[in-house]
């Protein structure tokens, strides 16, 4: 039977080639996910170890921010003088840094990165443990020179001796860049530019006192932790934030773990498509085999062998299969995580391809799912086929019936599918978002799997209908193409189902996206009423020399500055809620349309008072007038009154919860320091929009990452970054219509050598080449547009619910992409074309007598 069963796998193995594919597409995404995210993770975290002080003295950790503040949180410079004091330092740094600034060269240009990567400055105390060194020219010396890091200068051509202007918090000034410093490990992405000690307190952080950390040294046969203890004593254990070179290196791994895990799991999101849509092209590949090899394996039961040799027989061709395909899916993995790290490379985050890390797990990952994914597949054809009697098989009989199975493939079907629409359902009436959500991703899971069981009862009456204008059109190749898809409904509905899980992805996720976009178009309608919004690019703060700009605009008439501050608000009903909230001038009326259910703007933006959402309140136990306490960054508190209570339908659409917001006045008396992150600005008398506009352009012309934008302007950068999910949609889409097109090439493949003999009988009485293959592309064409209408009737009902879950968030517009759906149904009809090319070429070729006396 081993021997048979090697014998077999090396005859099939032209068929089972495309199969093989699935298996090393999912396994490559699966490796090259785990390669690169461990890459980077070992990248960082040497990076940060060998660059971090033994002990590192901070401010106290604050609270989070859903928006950027624009405040930098210090420590005075004098603490570093009473820590090099403490027993067992040998010495104590201040460190002056600043992330939020922004560099630009003479004609304006930014000097910088361009993937939202931060320009860092920062002040120039190179030790061993630094992380760059000084290659050309000389330290910076005094309030006007600096250093660029090597690769912002060669990618931006910047040279020594050239002037740069410097955007920070404090205000703008003027650089010479006096030297380069290149990095010895590696770069991370981010600009660095580099002042001297006091140059970086001053104009980075506005006080010739303050200072971002202290990076403290041990003295020689001191740990680090007993430094930390020591130093901790002198200072007071409550004061500030003291780590070690490894907390320290941990804390600065952590802070990069969204973007790790965001890539990672990206990554794996792949490997789950190609898995799925993987699975049904192995499970049909191995049911068409099965029925060819009938004869086969009927003289191998009469021959003494039993079911259980049989189905073991089919079960190692399986992981025959697995074993290749995994092999050839770690290769390409690791083919993979080499482009991901030349990526990075061109996007500035330069990773050596030496240092690429492949652990042990990975490789075992990758066979278990390459493995695990061909057998599991494969199983229930092996089962058919070995529950098949010798003479059943002698008589050439079908292993796949279509009685009993389809009927139990109906009760489970409808069954699960019951259970699905019923979570759906739930999911619509719920009012809770959580509730929802969960009832939402249940309910689309268990609808998937009843469509996927149910698939091949639904192939006869939908096919009938997209498939009845054939026989008008194309005559009785139009009608043999039709009841050729009809035939085997199992293998229909399987070759189907490859394609209609991308769809349903791609139907489901365009209703949400199109639901978002309509109902922040009607939510900016709605409430902006300024004539233009100056913003920063990336939604970060700017310096306030820009407020003073813009108001000193000829035809700026009103400007409406608005700030964002992370706070935490102790409730009634004693929850502590940690969000973000956002301060604005007492004019916000003619600025912005807000509905409120009780009070009004002035109440809200009065010293002492707040604003928060209705429903916000009424969930927590909140009232007009009730006074709540409200911890500020930086550790000050405030007894804030709650003066009105807002009726918006977006409060928290936009990533704050509750809501909450108050006067600039009371902002700034408990949050000094920030930066605006918008000014909202009217037109003064007598002046059009478009004079204005061209004004506001030429006096931020200085400032290029701050933009002017009009109601318009600000809906397409919303749209713009709804967009961004849609992109991923649609890659994942891609991944899925690639393999579809395998499992319907793989299908119509085997199809026709099942078919060998009624093709060549078809020749003989008259069928021209040029008619069989249209036969052929029909057949896969119905085919495709069946998986594309399955799975945009289920995307559908899916994005429906998806929009209900919205609705809880205030998102309530509905819309459905009816251009994106027209073309999609369109564009599965173009992918069974495609894929019957070569199918459809090789049964035109075939030499008519010999197909008549295949066996």
């Amino acid at each position: 039977m081993l021997k048979a069963t090697l014998r077999s796998f090396l005859a099939h193995k032209g068929r089972l080639l495309l199969s093989a594919l699935a298996v090393v597409l999912s396994v490559a995404f699966v490796a090259g996910s785990l390669i690169f995210s461990d890459t980077l993770s070992r990248t960082f975290d040497r990076l940060f170890a060998s660059t971090a002080a033994d002990v590192t003295v901070s401010p106290k950790q604050g609270l989070g921010e859903a928006f950027p503040s624009g405040m930098t949180a210090t420590l005075p410079a004098a603490v570093a003088d009473r820590v090099a004091r403490v027993d067992g330092v040998a010495s104590a740094r201040v460190d002056a840094e600043a992330e939020n600034i922004t560099v630009v060269d003479r004609d304006n240009k930014p000097v910088g990165p361009t993937t939202n990567a931060p320009t860092i400055g920062t002040d120039w105390n190179p030790t061993e443990r630094s992380p760059v060194e000084l290659t050309s020219g000389h330290a910076p010396r005094g309030p006007a020179q600096a250093l660029l890091d090597s690769e912002t200068a060669d990618r931006k051509n910047v040279r020594i001796g050239d002037t740069l202007t410097v955007i920070a918090a404090p205000g703008s000034f003027r650089v010479e860049v006096v030297g380069i410093a290149t990095f010895t490990t590696t770069n991370p992405g981010a600009a660095l530019l580099f002042l001297d000690t006091p140059t970086a307190q001053t104009k980075l952080l506005g006080d010739a006192r303050a200072a971002t950390s202290i990076s403290v040294d041990a003295e020689e046969g001191v740990s680090d932790a007993r430094l930390k203890q020591r130093v901790a004593a002198a200072l007071g254990p409550a004061t500030y934030e003291y780590r070690t070179a490894d907390e320290q290196a941990k804390s600065d791994v952590e802070q990069l773990g969204g973007f790790l895990d965001v890539i990672k799991y990206v990554m794996l999101g792949f490997a789950g498509v190609a898995v799925l849509v993987g699975v049904f092209l192995i499970v049909n590949t191995f049911s068409m085999l099965i029925a060819q090899r009938t004869r086969e394996l009927g003289l191998l039961r009469a021959l003494g062998a039993d079911r259980r040799q049989v189905r073991r027989s089919v079960l190692t061709e399986a992981l025959l299969l697995g074993l290749v395909g995994s092999t050839l899916g770690l290769i390409l993995g690791i083919g993979l995580a080499a482009g991901l790290i030349e990526l990075m490379g061109l996007l500035g985050m330069n990773i050596g391809s030496d240092e690429m890390v492949i652990g042990w797990a990975t490789p075992v990952i990758a066979y278990v799912v390459g493995v695990g994914v061909t057998f599991v597949a494969a199983y229930p054809p092996a089962r058919r086929a070995a529950g098949v009697s010798p003479m059943a098989a002698l008589a050439d009989a079908e292993v796949a019936g279509v009685g009993r199975p389809l009927r139990v493939r109906a009760v489970v079907g409808v069954v699960v599918g019951a259970a699905g629409v019923a979570a759906l359902v739930g999911c619509a009436w719920s009012s809770r978002t959580g509730s929802a959500a969960s009832l939402l991703g249940l309910g689309i899971v268990l609808t998937l799997i009843a469509t996927v069981i149910a698939g091949p009862l639904l192939v006869r009456p939908v096919i009938r209908v997209l498939g009845a204008a054939f026989p008008a059109l194309f005559g009785s190749v139009g009608r043999m193409s039709q009841r050729n898809a009809l035939r085997n409904p199992r293998r229909t509905g399987a070759t189907a189902a490859a394609l209609m899980v991308g769809l349903a992805l791609v139907g489901g996720m365009s209703v949400a996206s199109a639901s978002m976009t309509k109902s922040f178009d009607q939510q900016i309608d709605r409430t902006l009423g300024a004539d233009f919004v100056v913003q920063n690019s990336n939604f970060q703060p700017f310096p306030r020399e820009v407020t003073d700009k813009v108001r000193d605009t000829p035809g700026a008439g009103l400007v409406v500055r608005s700030r964002f501050t992370p706070v935490a608000v102790r409730l009634p009903d004693g929850d502590r809620v940690e969000t973000t909230a956002a301060g604005y001038d007492l004019r916000l009326d003619e600025v912005a349309n807000i509905t409120y259910a009780q009070g009004g703007t002035a109440a809200a933006l009065a010293a002492g008072r707040m604003a928060m959402d209705v429903d916000f309140a009424r969930d927590h136990g909140v009232r007009l007038g009730s006074t709540l306490p409200v911890e500020f960054q930086g550790g000050r508190t405030a007894e804030l009154r709650v003066g009105a209570l807002t009726d918006q339908e977006q409060a928290e659409g936009f990533g704050t919860q509750g809501g909450m917001y108050f006067g600039l006045d009371t902002l700034e008396r408990y949050a000094p320091g920030g930066q605006e992150s918008a000014l909202y600005v009217n037109a003064a008398p007598g002046t059009s929009d478009g004079e204005l506009r061209a004004n506001l352009e030429r006096t931020l012309d200085p400032y290029p990452q701050v933009q002017v934008r009009d109601l318009a302007d600000y809906k397409d950068l919303v749209h713009d970054q709804i967009a961004v999910l849609l992109y991923l949609v649609y890659a994942l889409l891609g991944l899925a219509i690639v393999i579809a097109v395998l499992g319907v090439v793989n299908t119509l493949a085997l199809s026709v050598v099942e078919r060998t003999r009624e093709i060549g009988l078809l020749r003989a009485i008259g069928l021209a080449r040029r008619q069989l293959r249209r036969m052929i592309r029909l057949e896969s064409v119905v085919i495709a547009v069946f998986g594309a209408v399955l799975g945009l009737a289920l995307g559908l009902v899916w994005g429906v619910c998806t929009q209900q879950v919205l609705a809880l968030q205030g998102m309530t517009a509905f819309a459905v992409p009816w251009g994106t759906i027209v073309a999609v149904v369109i564009g599965s009809a173009v992918v069974g074309v495609v894929a019957a090319l070569l199918p459809a070429l090789r049964a035109s070729r075939m030499n008519v007598l010999a197909a008549i006396a295949h066996e």
